[in-house]
């Protein structure tokens, strides 16, 4: 029976997907290996021998086939970080949609990369993994009959860039455990690796001169906001998590974690080695990370020298003022044929507004991180087969948080499993409110928002007043600097369950995130599709009967 219904899911999505979206295939190996990035030897998680992970080179609507073997000694989740999975929450890969690889075993996953452009990464959701390794660039092209504003560049760069620790994700994930704060990383990496400054580097890019590059770069680290800068070279800002921009040149860009930008670099100086740079933001002491790029052209290179290291600004007024710069491109083409800027958001009447406030504190002893009062736990049961399977009661409670926070939200953390009922194509806004004196850097699962403002102080309605409801770029992640607000605005018309979460790591694992349930009243495959045949079961649901299928 489960075949047949399969089958028919098959043949129902093939032709929503259209027949001649072509479908790319890989196999991972998931094991562990001995790195050493910072000099250190430490173990580290590789895909294929690889750290970091291989490069995901797509084209919008293709579907990804991707067989994972989990060869590690623990439960295994991948999530692809921006990736929409329109209708498809069961491929999210979160603890709360899916159960994990269980070691010596294998998943497959299969989404569609649906009306999407641009750029994006992978990362590891179980445990601490992410800390290891594990993670890898997602690329998202244009086809060939949906222009992009500029030319094409003479070739296309994934820049990895983020903190990184000396000890094992295993020790780190001891010190949450116990109750203690991760603590200061011990450097930074580019592409898994810091320059020395001598002679013994070798050149992560070569540009050819005269040419012009596309760099995308993303922050996979765990904790720290980065500031990424070439020597010498300014950056023209063509694209943010998928929407295209207004192309502004910047000679730095403050990255924040789990944020991907793609910049243009015309090699037009002197023929010799530049050094690339990402270096900490807002901590007290700067940690820098180092790569080279190198002129085809150049004669026997000489190291440059670390004394001509460009400058990182001080302070997040700066970081504050460069995200107002951030409008999204009204002209461009969106992954279909007609301008992306063409969705007038800031037309469309606001049905609910969920105000949210971060805070850290301490249960029984131990340090946790809170969303209005809630510290988020997953159950063994993951939610969205709980609510599939018609048993979302014996599993978590919907709406243990209400849409303001209470008003000891800073001061009293409940641990609960924390899931918010959201009516399916309403349109929200939503109030990240940070009291704080950290950075924090939200992400949201299943969507593009809008991110209409941040700024500092506290929330109140008539602060709308000052919202970008012309083009505020539409994107996935969105900074709250310390002691401020960001307000972020999306229709929720992707059914299924959605994960949102601190991206950084730390936070996440002691329960600074929740789950959004949008569920279809029709439980119609024009909605959401079935699950899959495939599908790992676990908690209550694994001996259960298979349910219903959705139909059209």
């Amino acid at each position: 029976m489960r075949g047949m219904i399969f089958m028919l899911c098959v043949c129902l999505c093939a032709t929503l997907a259209k027949a001649e979206d072509p479908y790319l295939f890989f196999t991972w190996n998931v094991t562990y290996g001995t790195i050493s990035p910072l000099g250190v030897p430490q173990q580290g998680i590789l895909i294929n021998g690889k750290f970091p992970g291989p490069n995901i080179n797509s084209t919008t609507n293709n579907n990804i086939v991707l067989n994972v073997f989990n060869n590690l000694d623990e439960p295994f989740l991948v999530t692809w970080l921006g990736i929409q999975q329109r209708k498809n929450s069961w491929q999210d890969g979160t603890l709360g949609t899916n159960c994990p690889i269980l070691p010596g075993t294998n998943f497959t996953y299969r989404f569609q990369v649906k009306d999407q452009i641009g750029s994006y990464f992978y990362y590891p959701t179980t445990a601490m993994h992410r800390a290891a390794g594990g993670f890898g660039g997602l690329r998202v092209n244009s086809r060939l009959l949906i222009p992009v504003p500029y030319a094409d560049p003479e070739d296309d760069y994934t820049v990895l860039i983020g903190d990184w620790y000396t000890k094992s994700h295993s020790s780190l994930r001891k010190f949450l455990d116990i109750g203690r704060s991760l603590g200061r990383p011990d450097g930074v990496l580019i592409n898994g690796k810091t320059a020395k400054g001598d002679d013994s580097d070798e050149p992560l890019f070569t540009m050819k001169p005269g040419k012009t590059y596309k760099y995308r770069i993303c922050n996979v680290g765990l904790k720290n906001s980065l500031n990424f800068r070439i020597q010498g070279h300014p950056m023209k800002l063509v694209e943010m998590e998928g929407s295209h921009t207004v192309q502004n040149t910047y000679d730095s860009l403050d990255v924040h974690v789990g944020q991907c930008f793609s910049v243009l670099v015309t090699a037009d100086k002197e023929p010799k080695d530049y050094f690339i740079v990402a270096s900490t933001r807002f901590t007290k002491s700067v940690l820098t990370g180092k790569g080279i790029i190198r002129y085809t052209n150049a004669k026997k290179p000489a190291p440059p020298s670390p004394d001509d290291l460009p400058e990182a600004p001080v302070g997040w007024a700066w970081s504050l003022n460069q995200f107002r710069s951030f409008r999204w491109n009204l002209t461009a083409s969106a992954a279909r044929p007609n301008p992306q800027g063409s969705y007038h958001y800031g037309k469309i009447n606001i049905t609910r507004t969920i105000r949210l406030v971060n805070s850290a504190g301490r249960v029984q002893g131990k340090l946790r991180y809170a969303i209005n009062g809630v510290s988020h736990v997953d159950p063994y049961t993951p939610l969205k087969l709980a609510e599939y399977y018609q048993v979302a009661d014996k599993v978590f409670k919907y709406d243990t948080i209400t849409d303001e926070p209470p008003a000891n939200a800073a001061d009293k953390i409940t641990v609960a499993t924390n899931v918010v009922n959201q009516t399916f194509r309403n349109f929200v806004e939503i109030i990240l409110e940070n009291r704080e004196k950290s950075l924090q850097s939200w992400h949201l699962d299943g969507y593009s928002f809008f991110a209409v403002a941040i700024e500092p102080g506290r929330w109140s309605p008539e602060k709308r007043k000052g919202y970008n409801l012309l083009d505020a770029v539409s994107r996935h992640t969105i900074q709250v600097y310390p002691k401020s607000w960001a307000a972020i605005m999306l229709t929720f018309d992707n059914a299924g369950m959605w994960n949102l979460r601190s991206e950084l790591t730390e936070r996440r694992y002691l329960g600074q995130q929740l789950y959004v349930s949008v569920l279809s009243p029709a439980r119609s495959l024009r909605d959401e599709y079935n699950i899959p045949d495939n599908a790992l079961l676990c908690g209550i649901v694994k001996d259960l009967p298979w349910p219903p299928p959705y139909s059209l």
